[in-house]
């Protein structure tokens, strides 16, 4: 317990980021002071919310600082330091991933109960991701029983939450979008009632043979050509969560869809983007219902793992070209 590792951001990256934009760096185990405890993380998590704070750009959060450590959901055991409700020994849940010890203030680390679900469910369905499905599809876009609900993106880890959430409040056709066969074969699985690879030809045209009497409800985790569709396809008074927009994350010029937004206002649609952060308040409702869903069977949940820290930047450009399967994690 001598030796740290952490992932520094080397460079910002211009469009797609590649493995030299991330240092590998060694440091000491920080010492923790009053109120403070030391973590050896086992897990983190990598996110596609993370590339736009790889930009010196103004935005809803702070941008990552160059030859700086990145951050990002993490748990582990607390090693070192003692405050009121944390001892050593405790499985913590905080936000400084991306090293394999983090020294933190003991207010900034949440408990967790290993014994109650396995510790990466604190970091997927059970945290950030399955509030960020719940909130999204219930506060935001109000979704009602009988509706039919499209989710780009959906064998992620958001998006497969959204879908099985749906089906659980009783929407009528639950449709999503993903990139390969194998993950639309997952969704089906899942419980979506239908479920299309965005690969095999325009989205519009997959959709609207998927969705013959339109969407009601759309959860967007994509933009782009997948918005495009969707307002397209929405009913009257249709309501879409916006919740991410990977398809230009990368991009270095304005995107080309969607062009048709004017149906927005003969349509009375809603646009709604979100962030998870403004939702606390449904916290202890949603546990409390996702995990007796989870404790009867009637919800799964996918998790990629790639094993070592030094692997973590694979592992998040993998999860920005499509490479996952629900929950994309580091084991450290």
């Amino acid at each position: 317990m001598s030796t740290n590792r952490e992932i520094h951001l080397a460079s910002r990256p211009q469009g797609w980021p590649t493995a030299e934009n991330f240092r590998l760096v060694e440091t000491e185990v920080p010492t923790p002071g009053p109120g403070q405890i030391v973590v050896r993380n086992r897990f983190m998590s990598v996110d596609p919310y993370m590339r736009g704070r790889m930009n010196d750009v103004k935005s809803y959060v702070p941008p990552f600082r160059l030859d700086a450590p990145l951050d990002g959901g993490a748990v582990g055991e607390v090693v070192a330091g003692e405050a009121e409700g944390i001892r050593p020994g405790d499985t913590v849940l905080h936000g400084l991933g991306w090293r394999e010890y983090a020294l933190l203030d003991a207010k900034a680390a949440r408990t967790v109960d290993p014994g109650l679900a396995p510790v990466t469910a604190y970091l997927g369905v059970l945290g950030m991701t399955g509030l960020t499905a719940y909130a999204g599809l219930l506060d935001v876009a109000a979704m009602k029983p009988g509706e039919t609900v499209f989710v780009s993106g959906a064998a992620g880890a958001v998006g497969s939450m959204v879908g099985q959430l749906a089906k659980l409040r009783g929407a009528g056709r639950v449709i999503g979008s993903a990139g390969s066969p194998a993950k639309v074969d997952r969704l089906r699985s899942l419980g979506f009632d239908a479920a299309f690879d965005y690969h095999d030809g325009p989205v519009s045209e997959q959709l609207r043979a998927a969705a013959p009497d339109g969407v009601d409800v759309y959860f967007d985790n994509v933009g782009g050509e997948h918005l495009e569709a969707a307002i397209g396809a929405m009913n009257m008074h249709g309501r879409a969560a916006i919740c991410g927009m990977i398809a230009q994350y990368n991009a270095t010029e304005p995107p080309a869809a969607p062009r048709n937004l004017a149906l927005v206002i003969g349509k009375r649609l809603t646009l709604r983007g979100f962030l998870v952060r403004d939702h606390g308040h449904l916290r202890d409702q949603f546990v409390q219902e996702v995990a007796g869903w989870l404790r009867d069977g009637k919800l799964s949940y996918d998790e990629t793992v790639v094993d070592g820290l030094e692997n973590a930047p694979a592992a998040f450009l993998g999860l920005l070209r499509g490479e996952n399967l629900g929950k994309m994690l580091v084991r450290l």
